[in-house]
């Protein structure tokens, strides 16, 4: 590319050709397309590229390396380290890449990085099908996937990536590529789990699992220590087929929820149970023994049915942490409800997810996801409109407070937190390999808008 004509000119004469849409500062739904879910992040790239193809990308990639362009990569734009976007830089936004193609008979199918986990479910269903994805219908898949991917039926069916069969990825050469279990094993084995460090994924084909019948939605509980350690402890013994979600949180203004209950700190255990609802009232009924229930509206239902409508006009600035542990007994339940008691933040959540099952019995090296043995996943989640210093304060002091054995990391949950932490998520072996993987395919790390594995010297 010649640099003696203005960035602009260059930018219009890319336009030229490529078959998706360049859209520039000056162009009136610039400012729509270049936000991310996050109000944390407000980034001004120099183009937001809504691509068309994989040969876009591979142009879109060959431009950004020879104008030095700073270059980030959205799919769903849910980045907690605010990845998704650019100052000054190019944006690749793979929105407008859905397409789906399924073999019914094979119970596979390709689908596009644009989709979102919502999309992808809806377009499942009719057929009897699923894809285990996150907990929420907005989060894209690309970043879901390439991350592991935790999520509604990781007990029955593992993480996003145990379904994983090929990926479709442009490499910071411009090459296409296919990657699965024999063409580029090596570089298979990294993108299950290590994120968006080694090119752009255009398209995954996954294997999908069969739903006949399904049993699920929120019940709402006291929030008590004691009801809380109980649930971790049912889940724990649950069967592989209920994964539950535990959120503690202000109960919401729901015509469900009791209107003295709302705003009172509640345990809404988001219940997914992939059987028939008699084996799922026997799965069910130590969570039901607990305590009375503020709210049970846990029956047979579609799996999307767990997906709660998100206001897409809602913009808040988001502060997260998270770890593994070990166990959540009575005075580890104590510390977390007492911690949510310390916030002023309007909306906050303490979340507890029960791991093990299908996801467990993966071995820890056949992937870049390397925390099989981690028992429970817990989060701190704050959502505000003013300055983020506080809640960052706090979520990190929650985390400590609760710290035990496991120093592990997923990295989908980690946000601006160092070097220490993002090693945290690749331990050990995991991150010499990523470093090594990182080298053959990015050794320049013009893929570096991301929890960065630097490639290996």
């Amino acid at each position: 590319m010649d640099k003696r004509f203005p960035l602009e000119d260059q930018i219009e004469m890319l336009a030229s050709a490529l078959r998706g849409r360049v859209v520039t500062p000056g162009s009136p739904d610039y400012d729509g397309l270049r936000i991310v879910a996050l109000a944390n992040f407000d980034k001004t790239p120099a183009a937001v590229i809504r691509v068309a193809t994989a040969a876009d990308i591979a142009a879109v990639i060959n431009f950004a390396r020879a104008t030095d362009l700073e270059l980030a990569v959205r799919s769903g734009g849910h980045s907690v380290g605010g990845f998704s976007g650019s100052n000054g830089g190019l944006v690749i936004d793979l929105r407008d890449l859905t397409g789906i193609d399924i073999d019914h008979a094979g119970r596979t199918g390709w689908f596009g990085t644009g989709l979102n986990a919502g999309a992808v479910t809806a377009a499942l269903e009719p057929h009897g099908l699923i894809l285990p994805l996150g907990d929420s219908g907005t989060v894209g898949l690309g970043g879901i996937t390439l991350g592991g991917g935790i999520g509604y039926l990781v007990r029955k069916h593992g993480l996003t990536i145990d379904s994983l069969l090929a990926a479709e990825i442009v490499t910071a050469d411009g090459d296409i590529l296919v990657a699965d279990a024999e063409h580029h094993s090596d570089l298979f084995w990294a993108l299950r789990g290590g994120g968006g460090n080694f090119g752009v994924v255009t398209r995954f084909r996954f294997r999908l699992h069969a739903l006949p019948s399904f049993v699920g939605g929120p019940l709402i509980l006291p929030a008590t220590p004691e009801v809380l350690a109980g649930f971790v402890a049912a889940a724990e013994a649950a069967p592989d087929e209920l994964t539950a979600i535990v959120n503690l949180m202000p109960a919401p203004p729901l015509p469900f929820i009791p209107p003295h209950v709302h705003g009172q700190l509640v345990l809404m255990g988001m219940m997914a149970h992939a059987g028939d609802a008699e084996a799922a009232a026997r799965a069910l009924a130590p969570f039901r023994a607990l305590a009375p229930a503020i709210a049970d509206l846990v029956g047979p239902a579609p799996l999307s049915s767990l997906y709660i409508p998100e206001d897409p006009n809602l913009r808040p600035a988001v502060t997260t942490r998270a770890l593994y542990m070990d166990t959540v007994g009575l005075a580890d339940a104590r510390t977390l409800i007492e911690h949510l008691g310390r916030t002023d933040a309007p909306m906050f959540i303490g979340q507890v997810r029960v791991l093990g099952g299908a996801a467990a019995r993966v071995p820890v090296g056949d992937t870049a996801y390397a925390h099989r043995r981690s028992r429970i996943l817990v989060g701190l989640l704050a959502m505000y409109g003013g300055p983020t210093e506080p809640h960052e304060r706090w979520a990190s002091a929650g985390i400590a407070a609760l710290r035990q054995h496991d120093a592990g990391a997923y990295v989908n949950f980690v946000s601006n937190e160092g070097p220490e932490r993002l090693r945290a998520a690749y331990p050990g072996p995991t991150w010499d390999r990523l470093r090594q993987v990182k080298a053959k395919y990015d050794p320049e790390n013009l893929f570096r808008l991301n929890q960065n594995i630097p490639p290996a010297a």
